[in-house]
Order: C-alpha cells, then sequence, then structure tokens
C-alpha cells in the first residue's frame, strides 16, 4: 500500500504534529477542518465559496446519498466530485452514525444494517459490501468504514458488541475495498475506533485496526452525549495506540477550543456542522467567543465580525447589515454567516499550522482558548 501521510513537524510540548496527506484530487495540510457537505452541498455556499474559505477537503455521507438523489445515478454523472462541481479532496462517512441516530427505524446483525428510510420507509440494508459498493460508486477519495457508534451512557456490555461488531465489519470492509481497488491510486480507506468511554475496549478496538493495516484511523463514537472531559479523554487514549504515520480523525466535533485541545493530542482531521448550523441560526464565531447577532446591541454596530479575517464576509459587511438580513429573513444572511463561521474554522486550522511550524503551539493554544472562553461568557 503506498504511504499517503507524512508527519513533517511534531510539537515538542504537546503530541500535537503538522502533516501532509496525498489523495487522488489534491494535498491536504493538516491539522485540518472539512467542512460538512451531507447531500453533496455545503449548506448555503457554493463550491466556490467554500475553496476560497481555504477548504482542502469536505465531506459527503453514504447513507443520505445513496438514498437520494442514488449513488449509480452518482456515478453516472461522473462521481461526485463532477456531481456537486468540488474538485478538491471529498471524504465520505459510512453511514455508521445513522446506526446511532436513527435507531428507532434500524435492525443490526453481523452481516448489516436493516434501515427504513426517512424519506419513504422502504428497506434500505446497508453491511460492508454495500457500504465500499456505494463509496466506490461516489468516488470518494477516502471511504469510511461501516461501524456501530453505541449511546456515551451505554453499559460495558453494549460497547463491548459494537466494537467486536465495528471490528467485523472492518476487517470485511478492508477486503472489498482492496478487491475494488479502493487502496491505491490516492484513494484510501480509514477504520472507526470505537469503544464508547471505556478506555481499555477503545484501546483494544485501535489495536485490532491498526492490525489490519489501514492507511488512516477516525475516533468515532464522540460527541454524542458525554461531557466535554470524557470526549477528550477518548480522543487522548484513542491516538496514543495508533500509528504515528498515519492521519487520525475525531469524526463529528467540535468547538473550535475543544479542535486545538485534540489536536494537542494528537488528532489530525475533523469535521462538524456546527459552523453552517449556528450560522443558520444566526450565531457567528469570533476569537473573543460566539455572536447572536439577534440581540440588539448589534443593531448600529458598524464592524466587521472579526477585523482582519480574510474572506468576503468580514471584507464587505458590517455587523449591523448582518443583523438587519436576520432580522429581516432574508436568505443572504444564512449565506454570509457560514461563510464566515467556516472561514474562521479553517483559518484557525491554519493558524495552528503555522505555529507549528514555529515551534510554540502549546502557548498559542492556551492563550487562544482563554481568550475564547472569556468572551464566550461575556456574550
Amino acid at each position: 500500500m503506498e504511504a499517503s501521510f507524512k508527519v513533517l513537524i511534531e510539537d515538542r510540548a504537546t503530541r500535537a504534529r503538522r502533516g501532509r496527506m496525498e489523495t487522488a484530487h489534491g494535498t491536504i495540510e493538516t491539522p485540518i477542518f472539512m467542512p460538512v457537505g451531507t447531500l453533496g452541498t455545503v449548506k448555503a455556499l457554493t463550491p466556490r465559496q467554500v475553496e476560497e474559505a481555504g477548504a482542502q477537503i469536505i465531506l459527503g455521507n453514504t447513507y443520505h446519498l445513496n438514498l437520494r438523489p442514488g449513488a449509480e445515478l452518482i456515478r453516472g454523472q461522473g462521481g461526485l466530485h463532477r456531481f456537486m462541481g468540488w474538485r478538491r479532496p471529498i471524504l465520505t462517512d459510512s453511514g455508521g452514525f445513522q446506526v446511532f441516530s436513527l435507531s428507532e427505524r434500524r435492525k443490526i446483525t453481523d452481516d448489516g444494517v436493516e434501515f427504513r428510510s426517512h424519506i419513504d420507509g422502504k428497506r434500505v440494508f446497508l453491511g460492508p459490501r454495500e457500504v465500499m459498493a456505494i463509496q466506490d460508486d461516489l468516488g470518494s477519495d477516502i471511504a469510511m468504514v461501516i461501524d456501530v457508534c453505541p449511546p456515551a451512557g451505554c453499559e460495558r456490555a453494549e460497547a463491548t458488541e459494537a466494537v467486536r461488531r465495528s471490528l467485523l465489519w472492518a476487517g470485511r470492509c478492508r477486503e472489498i475495498a482492496a478487491e475494488k481497488g479502493m487502496l491505491s491510486h490516492g484513494r484510501q480507506v480509514f477504520g472507526i475506533v470505537q469503544g464508547g468511554r471505556f478506555a481499555d475496549l477503545r484501546r483494544d478496538c485501535a489495536s485490532a485496526l491498526v492490525d489490519l493495516d489501514f492507511p488512516g484511523y477516525a475516533v468515532g463514537g464522540v460527541s454524542v452525549g458525554e461531557s466535554e472531559a470524557e470526549m477528550l479523554e477518548q480522543v487522548d487514549v484513542t491516538a496514543a495506540v495508533l500509528p504515528h504515520s498515519k492521519p487520525r480523525y475525531v469524526m463529528g466535533v467540535g468547538t473550535p477550543p475543544q479542535l486545538l485541545e485534540m489536536i494537542a493530542r494528537g488528532a489530525d482531521m475533523f469535521d462538524c456542522v456546527m459552523p453552517t448550523r449556528e450560522a443558520r441560526h444566526g450565531v457567528a464565531y469570533t476569537p473573543s467567543g460566539k455572536l447572536n447577532l439577534r440581540n440588539n446591541r448589534f443593531r448600529e454596530d458598524d464592524r466587521p465580525l472579526v477585523e482582519g479575517l480574510s474572506n468576503y464576509t468580514c471584507e464587505h459587511f458590517s455587523r449591523a447589515y448582518l443583523r438587519h438580513l436576520l432580522m429581516s429573513g432574508e436568505i443572504l444572511a444564512m449565506t454570509l454567516l457560514s461563510l464566515h463561521n467556516i472561514a474562521f474554522f479553517l483559518d484557525l486550522m491554519k493558524q495552528a499550522r503555522e505555529h507549528l511550524e514555529a515551534g510554540d503551539f502549546a502557548v498559542w493554544k492556551d492563550a487562544w482558548i482563554a481568550r475564547f472562553r472569556a468572551g464566550d461568557r461575556c456574550a
């Protein structure tokens, strides 16, 4: 299997690292945040806007894209990149999170998961072969194995069974991916570590996945209801077991301080719907915390959201104008705030890379988090 990831710099005070990953559709500089494009679109933004905001890679969802419009249709259109007009790398989640989030609609066996579609109630089955075939049709640069994500408060027996099944499926996914040529020519498949809040289960799961020799690994089953301290502990425990020479992806997280804390624990990649979801509710991220632009105090505020942040929103529009759009119910508010929040998260990753290169990441991280949290308390 060709090497696709290289650690360029390691921080002396933490386990943070600066890396570079090669894929079929381009190079990814890490640490990196991936905007979420579940249905083949980052909500409210064009692909050009997402790229100009600094995105190097985006995320799509196997479960949702297979239901609508269908993986075969997308393959017939030239794959997901051509279909949605995105020329850079794409990571596709396997649908494993839907095993968790659609618990009322599914039945799990060792063969896979049977769903009832949330769209029309039709039976849908996702097992290792189906998940790999769909992601092959989509043309993913990075495909994820299917896994079982247990709830945060589950008992040990449920977490143990989730690990057993996840490992069973991971082995099958890897075999099928190899058959389909999904482990060459810049295409990759990542294994997913489960284990809930039980550190020994996470270590065992990670070790077993390492034995399967995936090109990269993800920390799954976090941000599903546990406390922030528990989440960071799970990332810490898992990252310590994963290979130094492979990328580490924490799935479905997180706030800006959480991202920096996870980078310090050795994580390289992240995704989260938070930037665009918060934007659609009128919330903007700044280095001094979040701003709810519906508040009356912004009615005459002629400042940009963040002075000096290079994005179209901050360069052209005031807080007062953005509030006016929100209060008037104008769709443009969603676009401009989504663009700002995505740019903010991506700029934070760029700053992290720069401070890793400068050798002062730990000091910068602590100061950045302190400023954000102090401002957030006063917002």
